[in-house]
């Protein structure tokens, strides 16, 4: 099974950007696709981006033209960079593995601790 670790979250102003990361060891090499969701005050988890194996990409519509995913194959990482960032973009992020696209049954994974993003003035 992959362990994913959430890395890159923090304060940032409205407008502004920030980039999270979400390392997990061995996703590349299994074939797993990964997903983004992200858990706000509601406690609600929200879907916000996924990519597959052979990386294809897609969006939520409250995130599609200010979000980008993409996957650094060789640090079995990937990054959501999220741009004009507003204040109901607050939450807990979290990414997960899947194999919706295919992939060995290890693409199963845990849920990591998340990384937590705040946009406020």
């Amino acid at each position: 099974q992959v362990q994913p670790v959430e890395s890159g979250g923090g304060l940032v102003k409205p407008g502004g950007s920030l980039v999270v990361s979400c390392t997990a060891p061995g996703f590349t090499s299994n074939g797993c696709g990964m997903d983004w969701y992200r858990q706000g005050a509601g406690n609600q988890r929200e879907w916000v981006s996924s990519t597959s194996p052979d990386g294809r990409t897609y969006y939520a519509d409250s995130v599609k033209g200010r979000f980008t995913i993409s996957k650094d194959e060789a640090r079995d990482t990937v990054y959501l960079q999220m741009n004009s960032l507003k204040p109901e973009d607050t939450a807990m992020y979290y990414c997960q593995t899947t194999r919706r696209y295919g992939g060995t049954w290890k693409c199963y994974s845990y849920w990591g601790q998340g990384t937590q993003v705040t946009v406020s003035s």
